[in-house]
């Protein structure tokens, strides 16, 4: 089984794709996790995830996990289409609890009540590729794969 999650191909595209979303993620996961980059760190998005948004406490503690870990699982292409899994899990339940009321457009303009789907698709979009095409040529799963060839 395990095999078969670190199994990729050759593609040299999916690096921009897994760099891209890593660096992303990266960024908002450590907000999450350390309250780097002005964010709330673990104990405020804790409690904004269970207390504000009423997420259960084991899920909003893997949602932020997932954006943490998975951005470097992301980063160095380890368990990529887990990482990608753990991260696009993380953007549907965004769209179906937050920004699916507020429609597509991000709010640019600052003038609407808050943020639509467009980002959140756009996430999904680039996480199904890495679950389907896994980390590509230059990632440690297409390393470790080839280790041990079966």
């Amino acid at each position: 089984m395990i095999r078969r999650l670190i199994q990729t191909n050759e593609d040299f595209s999916i690096i921009f794709l897994r760099l891209g979303l890593g660096v992303v993620f990266f960024a908002h996961g450590s907000q999450k996790l350390f309250g780097w980059f002005g964010g709330y760190g673990f104990s405020g998005t804790m409690n904004f995830f269970t207390g504000s948004l009423g997420i259960p406490a084991l899920f909003a503690f893997l949602a932020i996990m997932a954006e943490f870990f998975g951005a470097l699982g992301l980063l160095f292409g380890l368990l990529t289409r887990l990482a990608a899994f753990g991260i696009a899990t993380v953007m549907v339940v965004a769209v179906l609890m937050v920004h699916l009321q507020y429609g597509f457009f991000m709010n640019w303009s600052g003038k609407l009540q808050g943020e639509g789907i467009e980002y959140h698709l756009l996430v999904l979009a680039i996480s199904i590729v890495l679950m389907i095409n896994g980390g590509g040529r230059w990632s440690l799963d297409r390393l470790i794969a080839n280790l041990n060839p079966v």
